[in-house]
């Protein structure tokens, strides 16, 4: 019986806005910031977001394990959000406004980077870990996974299109002041919205023995495995658009937007859908089903020749996507309920902080393939391709990520926990 009111529910899942907001802004516009606009050596950047990319990935289990072994009167998760977002906030307005030239910008930049992203983890894996042990049974989780994928599109969504209209009226600075202040609105509504069951008991072990549990749960190791393909053709999608509306397609720059924008605009509705689809047939079952037809979807991108069949395409990866979206915090919940069977301890953080460890590799496996794919098959930029090189960048968008969901498909056939009836799933956590 769910113990959650609506009001909590949506407040909850309005984070997700935050979350996504500010994370692909970053992500989206902060290498073209530094590199075009301020004229910092692209190389020097280059090894900034490599070691951000490392400090991002190892922070995710270190505070993961950390919020498992803490005591406050406000719970294991939610101090760590009180008093994280406000410098959150104000390291994102920061990164927006530099100090310095040559040199000295390029220390800035990593100095702030690091910063933020020691506050971004601690801020969004505490947010994640509050999801299982705020919502326990299976409507409550399929309901506010789908409305937190809901905010958390329109998150993707301001972040990714809405940023040259700011920057090109007010500035950059601005921008990131005004998108700090955005994702501090909704982060404090949700703040104010949750409440963790203080029965909980909390971890006591040492971090290596954690670890020792966490991989030796055979759920979770298939579960990440599949999770780690899945993101990354989340990672390889937004990356290998441009190249093909510009190179296969021929197409106009804005043509980019066209094919974001049918994906988000198709998954929105469809959050909702798999959401009852999965309290309808279970966790596994479910994403067995939007991994095969996220699959599907990429076969088109093979021999679609214009703009308007690309879109028709797109929306279908839309559907399948949203599956995704919605599943995969549901099924690693599911798996921190049957760990807490054979430990007694709710280790959500430690599991949340593992898969956001072992996820983030799949970005920068991403640049990795991109790269190889774009070189090997005789890429040069600004030119008419070759077929070779042509059929590399659809592949970029077929075959590359269908293989890599073919894969992530197999390990979730193998996922052990069959049934949406295992304990937790149904029926609130006992103390």
């Amino acid at each position: 019986m769910s113990t959650a009111s609506f009001k909590s529910k949506l407040a909850y899942s309005s984070g997700n806005l935050s979350v996504n907001l500010i994370a692909q802004a970053f992500a989206s516009y902060i290498v073209f910031y530094y590199v075009d606009v301020l004229g910092v050596r692209p190389g020097l950047i280059s090894v900034a977001m490599v070691i951000h990319g490392i400090v991002n990935a190892v922070l995710n289990p270190f505070f993961g394990h950390l919020s498992d072994r803490t005591s406050s009167r406000w719970g294991r998760r939610i101090p760590y959000m009180m008093f994280g977002m406000v410098p959150l906030a104000a390291l994102f307005t920061a990164i927006w406004f530099p100090i310095g030239t040559g040199s000295a910008l390029f220390w800035y930049f990593l100095t702030i980077v690091l910063l933020y992203d020691v506050l971004f983890v601690m801020v969004v894996l505490n947010y994640s870990a509050l999801f299982p042990e705020m919502f326990t049974t299976i409507k409550d989780r399929a309901v506010v996974s789908s409305w937190r994928q809901m905010f958390g599109i329109v998150g993707m969504i301001i972040g990714v299109a809405l940023p040259p209209l700011v920057y090109g009226n007010l500035g950059w600075g601005p921008m990131g002041a005004i998108f700090a202040g955005i994702a501090l609105l909704f982060f404090i509504i949700m703040v104010s919205s949750s409440k963790e069951k203080m029965v909980v008991r909390r971890e006591e072990i040492g971090f290596l023995q954690s670890l020792k549990f966490t991989f030796s749960n055979k759920a979770f190791v298939l579960f990440v495995i599949g999770s780690f393909f899945v993101q990354f053709t989340f990672a390889v999608l937004p990356a290998a658009i441009p190249f093909f509306t510009k190179y296969v397609l021929q197409a106009a720059e804005d043509s980019n937007t066209f094919l974001l924008g049918a994906i988000f605009i198709a998954a929105i509705p469809c959050v909702y859908v798999w959401g009852r689809l999965v309290q309808k047939w279970g966790p596994r079952r479910t994403v067995i089903y939007a991994v095969s037809i996220y699959a599907a979807a990429m076969i088109p991108f093979l021999f679609v020749a214009n703009v308007t069949a690309a879109v028709a395409a797109a929306a279908v990866i839309g559907i399948g996507l949203a599956g995704l979206l919605v599943l995969l915090d549901v099924l690693l919940s599911e798996i921190i309920d049957e760990d807490e069977q054979r430990t007694n301890v709710r280790r959500e953080g430690m599991y949340f902080g593992m898969n956001g460890f072992i996820v983030k590799w799949g970005v920068s496996l991403q640049a990795v393939v991109l790269g190889v794919i774009l070189e090997a098959t005789g890429y040069v930029k600004d030119a008419v391709q070759t077929e070779a090189a042509e059929w590399g960048i659809r592949s970029m968008l077929s075959v590359i990520p269908f293989l890599a969901l073919i894969i992530a498909l197999i390990f979730f056939y193998l996922y052990p926990i069959r049934s949406s009836n295992h304990p937790g799933a149904g029926t609130e956590l006992k103390s």
